[in-house]
């Protein structure tokens, strides 16, 4: 609602292109140095990860290669709080998030997180993105097994030590205990409003810098 009554208002224009120049003030980030092989085989993991607004993170995943399907929803609450009024209350515990059902033979964790880190959303703002401010909006990663967390926390850590951005990754790093799908409204919004002033200044130029930055990785949807 909040989105939607900043868009009439003019406001996303000029807080979503300050919000764009800071997420790609840090633009070709090294690759972890710490991470999974590809598999052998074809099969099917998941990641689950926040960073602002979920429909802008699941416009970016749903174009990277490797990836099966990408679910905007709730973490970090419970069930009955997993509603997107109720959660924007502040009160919740929960983060918009996504989770990506990813094959890895075809791409690793590390690579999902590059690109998390790289286009997806600038982790370095706490509690929000750009124009969305409150602790629903926080930047995560939520951790599924030992491998994921170690993972997440090297690239972290590499990338502090690097000084790629102009101040330190707030993002957390937290063992993953459930995951509720959002309203079917929120699911592709971007896919299916294209030309909403919100997507077309905060989220459209995300995918552009994933097509730029991640050639071999973009593929069309």
């Amino acid at each position: 609602m909040l989105r939607s009554l900043w868009t009439v208002l003019g406001i996303f224009p000029i807080i979503g292109m300050l919000a764009c120049a800071a997420a790609t003030a840090a633009s070709g980030l090294p690759d972890p140095t710490v991470d999974a092989r590809l598999a052998t085989v074809r099969g099917e993991q998941t990641a689950v990860v926040a960073g602002g607004c979920f429909w802008g993170v699941q416009a970016v995943f749903e174009h990277v290669k490797g990836v099966i399907r990408v679910t905007a929803g709730y973490s970090g609450g419970s069930a009955n709080t997993a509603h997107y009024q109720t959660v924007c209350s502040e009160t919740t515990g929960h983060a918009e998030s996504v989770s990506i059902a990813y094959d890895p033979s075809q791409i690793t964790y590390g690579q999902l997180l590059n690109v998390f880190f790289s286009v997806a959303h600038d982790p370095t703002q706490v509690n929000g993105q750009g124009p969305d401010t409150g602790t629903q909006y926080r930047s995560v990663v939520f951790y599924t097994g030992a491998g994921q967390k170690r993972i997440a926390q090297a690239y972290i850590d590499q990338l502090n030590q690097a000084k790629v951005f102009s101040g330190p990754i707030v993002t957390q790093v937290v063992a993953f205990d459930s995951f509720y799908p959002a309203e079917a409204y929120h699911q592709d919004y971007a896919v299916r409003h294209p030309d909403d002033g919100y997507i077309v200044i905060n989220d459209l130029p995300k995918v552009a810098n994933l097509r730029k930055q991640f050639p071999s990785l973009y593929t069309e949807r």
